[in-house]
């Protein structure tokens, strides 16, 4: 997930709450990781009084005034949001990025990658269409506006690069706490080079409206979960104008040295209007979800 326009350095103060004192090991792993990106948070830790139920976190959610961050009793990472812990939990996804394919998942019959393939998601949110681009084996530049998803994206990608299986492709995702309109500028200003490979494909999954998941005219449409509920906090839809720049300067960075076949896919609920009411050159749909491919002729 990513807003559109770049912020000023405001430091975040994000209140962690850990399960006991045999993790301060983990609690510095984390500022490392914040120090090292250079990420704008600062953390405030905490051990937690009592045991981390549904119901303490619940009461931490709605008695704090800033973020709160949980590592429980495994370690495990997570944002409250609304009295629920969310978190990328892409060991979750293991069998969908096995199996992923053009037959199987849309995203791929829309970006039409190979493994030489160099994709930026510019929206990165929890990361999990990344993995799939990337089971592909392409190189998937994640891009994350949010410090605080930045983080947990970070962590996930540590977490599950200690388990053999999923080293490969983690070692394909690459994770930048940036803007999406500022890396694209900084993408079109280098020339192409071994070091700089021309970028195949740009994807953006932009936040919408709550109500785009639905059909305005029956109501119906797809239910929104608790990731999607979480990213609504943390960003607001663009406006038309943003939409606009949003498209223009990701269609010109696949644009970029005259690339043959460069395109933009953007990610909409099946009933949204179409990112910057411009026409996709070919689109993809099921019940739930749209894909929109913007090509470069």
């Amino acid at each position: 997930m990513t807003n559109l326009q770049p912020e000023s350095r405001v430091f975040m103060c994000c209140q962690l709450v850990y399960a006991n004192e045999s993790q301060q090991i983990q609690i510095e792993n984390l500022k490392a990781l914040i120090a090292e990106h250079k990420l704008p948070i600062v953390l405030e830790t905490e051990p937690s009084i009592e045991k981390l139920t549904q119901k303490r976190r619940q009461q931490l959610s709605q008695t704090s005034t800033q973020p709160i961050l949980i590592l429980d009793d495994k370690n495990a990472l997570s944002w409250l949001s609304n009295g629920l812990s969310v978190a990328p939990e892409w060991d979750k996804l293991q069998r969908r990025v096995v199996s992923a394919g053009r037959k199987s998942e849309l995203l791929l019959q829309a970006a039409k990658i190979t493994s030489d393939s160099k994709v930026i998601d510019a929206t990165a949110g929890f990361g999990h269409d990344s993995l799939i681009l990337a089971s592909t084996g392409a190189q998937v530049v994640m891009l994350e506006q949010q410090p605080l998803m930045a983080l947990l994206l970070l962590v996930e990608q540590q977490r599950m690069s200690a388990v053999a299986n999923w080293q490969k492709l983690m070692s394909r995702l690459q994770i930048i706490h940036t803007d999406a309109l500022s890396y694209f500028a900084s993408v079109n200003s280098v020339p192409i080079s071994e070091s700089n490979r021309a970028v195949d494909v740009v994807y953006l999954d932009p936040m919408f409206p709550e109500d785009s998941y639905q059909d305005s005219k029956t109501g119906k449409g797809a239910k929104v979960g608790k990731h999607m509920q979480a990213l609504h906090q943390l960003a607001r839809p663009p406006t038309s104008d943003e939409e606009q720049q949003l498209l223009q300067s990701a269609l010109a960075v696949v644009s970029h040295h005259e690339q043959p076949s460069g395109r933009v896919v953007v990610k909409r609920p099946q009933f949204a209007p179409q990112l910057a009411h411009q026409a996709p050159s070919e689109c993809w749909h099921n019940e739930a979800v749209r894909f929109d491919g913007y090509f470069v002729s």
